[in-house]
């Protein structure tokens, strides 16, 4: 056990002690480490981290958090973040809530739903929507909070598709522990941005109207976001990755100021430009988060310095670095 983890447990056991009973404490684990949890595969461990296994149980413990005192935050599967070598101080809650309502053209997914579950089961239902996003790493909840997106190639060639064009509404949790149920509208939704960001709302469910169509189209659909996404993405499996690491710059491109800094393969540690995507830092084995900070910094210098433009870190950082 390495001295992270043995301090993270003992904060566990302490923070246990504050928790009332609406927390299973069968789903309390102390001194997780996070990197497995996460798609980088990078950051230390978690004092504590507690699976939620429904809307009702995902509200409980944020409340019994909120209650108690104790830092918190929700984790779905851990995309677009870095965590910190040094882990998380508090309570991570794994949103694990899976419930899926169809009626007519609508459904509704609690947050911790994985997308890719959910496009399965509406193209087996022949609705049509969800299999813009095939191969993005996402749950429901994380989808809503960056209004998930993709440049589809099918069926409109370079459109890009966004999430809120499908939400109908979607249900809150308040920071006062009142739950509500918003609109599309109400949501704010825009590129990578959502009335979730500081706002202290946690989103439990989201109610989506989707379109009729026939299995076959949405299979071919699927598979052609699929190939089109796998030929400039490097795959998860094999090269661990937070997605893009940096915010669109309009008309310019993130990466591809970068790739003309001939940047492509660049790295610092472990930690290295993908050879696909200059825009992906990915995990060649056992990278830090340190290694992965200080290959962005070097890229914002020598962007900045070749012309002039600022990159912006798109992924979120969490924990202690």
């Amino acid at each position: 056990m390495t001295p992270e983890v043995a301090a993270a447990r003992r904060a566990g056991e302490l923070l246990l002690a504050s928790l009332p009973d609406s927390v299973d404490r069968n789903r309390l684990r102390f001194g997780v480490p996070l990197a497995p949890l996460t798609t980088f595969r990078i950051g230390g461990p978690a004092d504590a981290v507690y699976d939620a296994i429904s809307g009702a149980d995902l509200a409980n413990a944020v409340a019994a958090a909120r209650g108690a005192g104790i830092p918190w935050m929700i984790l779905g599967l851990g995309a677009n973040i870095l965590v910190g070598d040094r882990g998380v101080r508090g309570l991570v809650i794994r949103n694990a809530a899976g419930q899926m309502t169809f009626e007519g053209d609508r459904v509704t997914a609690d947050t911790g739903v994985v997308v890719g579950d959910l496009i399965r089961e509406c193209a087996s239902r022949g609705l049509s929507g969800f299999e813009h996003f095939v191969g993005i790493p996402s749950t429901v909840g994380g989808a809503l909070w960056q209004n998930l997106h993709f440049l589809s190639p099918a069926p409109a060639r370079e459109r890009t598709v966004f999430l809120a064009e499908f939400v109908e509404s979607v249900e809150l949790l308040m920071p006062s522990g009142e739950r509500t149920r918003v609109g599309s509208a109400e949501m704010h939704f825009g590129y990578d941005t959502s009335r979730l960001h500081g706002s202290g709302e946690v989103a439990l469910s989201g109610t989506f109207r989707l379109a009729a169509g026939e299995r076959a189209d949405i299979q071919r659909i699927a598979l052609e976001n699929l190939e089109w996404r796998g030929s400039r993405h490097p795959v998860l499996d094999v090269e661990p990755s937070a997605g893009s690491i940096f915010k669109k710059i309009e008309g310019v491109g993130a990466g591809r100021l970068i790739d003309q800094c001939g940047l492509k393969g660049h790295r610092v540690g472990n930690a290295r430009v993908s050879q696909l995507h200059a825009n992906i830092i990915i995990n060649g084995g056992g990278a830090s988060a340190a290694d992965v900070r200080a290959l962005i910094r070097f890229l914002q210098d020598a962007v900045q310095a070749r012309f002039g433009q600022v990159l912006e870190p798109e992924i979120g950082f969490v924990g202690e670095f």
